[in-house]
């Protein structure tokens, strides 16, 4: 293991020429108003978690740096979307949904031309390995087209009149105002998109920053938002949280918060808007979803399933499997079986085929996974897996834990990375007591194969968690499933079929069924004196 840490970072002349890297980007260019900006004022210098062998010492690299931009200028960017939507009264929101659709189709045309520059970003900025980072890309395309095609079936729906108790109405979906979009850095592109193209599409304006890593993967897509849409309809800033997000939600003008992250950042967000009756929210969060291994199982399944769910992409994933509880008396060829698999996973640089564990972009995050080790080790658990645990930069190896106990704080807090902590138990009751009792519930799997007992616990975890897996590991997808979570894990629920409804209101236009009223609403549409009312039919 010392032998593969010493090697893992290559040099400079080692990378494919494809994916090596120019000179460091130092980008100054926001979007505000249907304009690229300059900002002259600091910037955040922006790292790769990719070191580079350096004589006889390692050196991280440093891929260009992003705009800081203050208070002042976020709002800037607000009040763009607050006059490109000017009390729903904009082009943007009263446009037809044909012409709004043909305008993300051109988009997404435009977006495809980026693929290598994003793909390659993708790896460099955050460490996801080449094949994960062209899925990422390609996913987020095909949920584009989804959304699209959603929007579609949904407004033919929507393109008839009903007549009930005399009363002749058409329920028609109109826009919120001005969305706030924030994705997380270990999905930038595709978790950012999946509230981003929604918001989008169902007429609101919107005012989008980047994940705090995968930063400057956006700016090959800066030009194709531009072009694409009319001006202040989607505005894109960069800088401090802290700084920019607050002032733009204690300004009172947004009113849809879209935001993945954790559930205190966003609390405090929420609490700084002067009118949260007013604020819609969509919010993905924090999640320690569990892995229950039955006595009666396909442990072959069970680990294959348990071994990538737990450390895809490291682990860092909100859908991650974050503790296993194996039974009693699978637990030892249980744990025997997923050694061999973890020992199989390649380390290596993103770019390297086969590759499966990569450098994490977090800074500190090496330490705080050492601080878990540690804290368990300490209370009695063990490393089982050769080299679990060791460290080399930004690379961690993954450490299989066991046994975890509630004692340690990996028990209990979301490691977000590649530990793997296994409890063992012999009463089922102490697992479901686990689920019961935690402020978490977005997911969880089960892996058996005995109907009565799977049945049983089916029952007892629909009303804890959004969703549960039977024999396979959680995971988002498809993107036409609700994606969704109790607790501290979620509000608001994101599919393609949802995430239209969460970014839009329906809305009644109704009238007496009367010969007169019948007449006016008959003219209304055949001379398209309405972009609301009206019975176009999108093929």
């Amino acid at each position: 293991m010392d032998r593969l840490l010493d090697s893992l970072f290559p040099a400079p002349e080692d990378i494919p020429a494809q994916w090596r890297l120019g000179e460091p980007l130092e980008q100054r260019d926001y979007l505000v108003a249907g304009e690229l900006r300059r900002w002259d004022g600091p910037l955040a210098t922006v790292r790769s978690p990719v070191w580079l062998q350096d004589g006889n010492s390692e050196r991280q690299v440093i891929l260009g740096s992003a705009p800081l931009l203050d208070a002042d200028t976020a709002l800037t960017a607000l009040d763009a979307a607050v006059q490109a939507y000017d009390k729903g009264r904009g082009a943007w929101p009263t446009m037809r949904v044909a012409e709004r659709i043909q305008h993300v189709e051109t988009f997404l045309a435009r977006m495809r031309e980026q693929r290598t520059a994003v793909v390659k970003l993708l790896m460099w900025e955050i460490g996801k390995n080449l094949k994960d980072s062209e899925k990422e890309f390609d996913r987020t395309c095909d949920y584009i087209v989804d959304t699209i095609n959603a929007l579609k079936d949904l407004d033919r729906r929507s393109s008839r009149f009903e007549l009930e108790q005399g009363t002749l109405g058409q329920i028609r979906r109109a826009p919120l105002g001005v969305a706030l979009c924030m994705g997380p850095y270990n999905y930038p592109l595709n978790e950012t998109f999946t509230t981003l193209i929604p918001a989008l599409i169902m007429g609101n304006t919107v005012v989008f920053k980047p994940a705090k890593f995968g930063v400057l993967l956006i700016r090959p897509l800066l030009e194709a938002f531009r072009d694409s849409f009319p001006a202040g309809v989607i505005n894109v800033i960069y800088g401090r949280g802290r700084e920019t997000v607050s002032a733009l939600m204690a300004s009172g003008k947004v009113d849809v918060f879209a935001f993945i992250g954790t559930h205190k950042a966003a609390a405090d967000l929420k609490k700084l808007h002067p009118r949260p009756h007013r604020l819609r929210a969509a919010l993905g969060l924090d999640a320690k979803n569990p892995g229950i291994v039955l006595p009666q199982v396909d442990l072959d399944n069970a680990v294959e399933e348990a071994v990538t769910g737990a450390l895809s992409f490291n682990g860092q994933r909100c859908t991650a499997l974050k503790i296993l509880f194996v039974h009693e008396d699978v637990v030892a060829p249980f744990l025997d079986k997923f050694q061999r698999k973890l020992a199989a996973l390649k380390p290596g640089m993103p770019w390297e085929p086969g590759v499966a564990l990569t450098p994490l972009p977090e800074p500190g995050k090496v330490d705080y996974l050492d601080g878990l080790v540690a804290d368990a080790t300490g209370k009695g658990a063990q490393v089982l897996n050769e080299g679990g645990g060791l460290s080399r930069g930004s690379f961690f190896y993954p450490a299989l834990l066991y046994p975890v106990t509630p004692a340690m704080r990996v028990y209990h807090e979301e490691q977000f990375g590649p530990l793997v902590p296994v409890v063992p138990y012999r009463d089922l009751h102490t697992v479901i007591d686990y689920v019961l009792d935690s402020d978490y519930g977005q997911q969880l799997s089960l892996f058996g194969n005995d109907p009565e007992t799977i049945g049983a616990l089916v029952d007892t975890f629909a009303n804890q968690v959004g969703r549960i897996n039977i024999n396979a590991q959680c995971q988002r997808g498809p993107d036409t499933y609700p994606f969704n979570g109790r607790k501290n894990s979620a509000e608001g629920t994101l599919s393609v079929h949802d995430a239209l409804r969460v970014f839009s209101i329906r809305t009644l236009v109704a009238t007496k069924f009367q010969a007169a009223n019948k007449e006016l609403i008959s003219e209304i549409i055949r001379n398209r004196q309405s972009s609301f009312l009206t019975t176009d039919y999108i093929f």
